[in-house]
């Protein structure tokens, strides 16, 4: 049934913070950022596979040999435009910081920006990788939910390291994620089919270079405006298209 995958992703990751929450109330600050850190090189573990994405035959061969980097870079910097014009950060963490006060009140600043940044890291990293969006296509194209099973099992897990640092932000990031599986999946049941292999791999190597902004977030290097990247997720296999037509 469409849209059983989200609903199986949406508890695993609350289940995930329910006992994250509850270690982390029992760890120290210190065992906190290292776990943070860890997250941050996994991340960029995942990132860097993913990007790899850019090297796969099928984009070289709709775009050209050297084209493949061009549309990541034009999709990036494109996306970052419109992001930033749409204000997208600032949107995000204004609706984590509403959250907040919805749902634990008035709280000193240090635990309010814990929430915010709890809330939108995991949104972002729940929601930009390319399981999201393949395997929300798929539940709504009926093909399973193997790939949304396979997402809440590693989601799980990270919320529950997240929340051992963040707190009940991560959480409230089932919001965001029911909403993007929820469309993507909704989209699914409209589409004849999933994206062909070289927008799809344009998709997936634009969507790690946006988990490496991520990464330097959880490891503090730099605090990348990564939701003002989003819209280069959806100008990437656009873009594609757009060459491989003009071929």
């Amino acid at each position: 049934m469409p849209g059983t995958g989200t609903a199986v992703n949406a508890a695993a990751v609350l289940l995930g913070a329910a006992l994250g929450r509850l270690a982390g109330d029992r760890l120290p600050q210190r065992t906190r950022d290292l776990v943070t850190d860890g997250l941050g090189l996994v991340t960029l573990l995942i990132a860097g596979t993913s990007a790899m994405a850019v090297l796969d035959p099928d984009l070289a061969a709709a775009v050209g040999d050297s084209a493949p980097m061009l549309v990541v870079l034009g999709a990036v910097l494109l996306g970052g435009i419109v992001g930033s014009l749409l204000r997208l950060e600032q949107r995000v963490e204004g609706l984590g910081a509403w959250l907040q006060r919805r749902l634990a009140g008035d709280t000193g600043s240090a635990e309010r920006q814990r929430f915010v940044e709890g809330f939108v890291i995991s949104s972002l990293i729940f929601c930009t990788g390319p399981l999201t969006i393949l395997g929300s296509l798929n539940d709504g194209l009926g093909k399973g939910a193997d790939e949304l099973y396979l997402k809440s099992a590693l989601d799980g897990f990270a919320a529950v390291a997240f929340a051992a640092a963040f707190g009940w932000g991560v959480a409230a990031s089932v919001l965001t994620l029911v909403v993007v599986q929820g469309s993507l999946t909704l989209a699914g049941l409209g589409l004849g089919d999933v994206l062909p292999d070289a927008e799809l791999a344009a998709l997936t190597a634009t969507g790690g270079l946006l988990l490496v902004g991520v990464a330097l977030r959880l490891l503090d290097l730099k605090p990348v405006a990564v939701a003002d990247l989003l819209p280069a997720l959806a100008l990437a296999p656009l873009l594609t298209a757009a060459v491989g037509a003009l071929r």
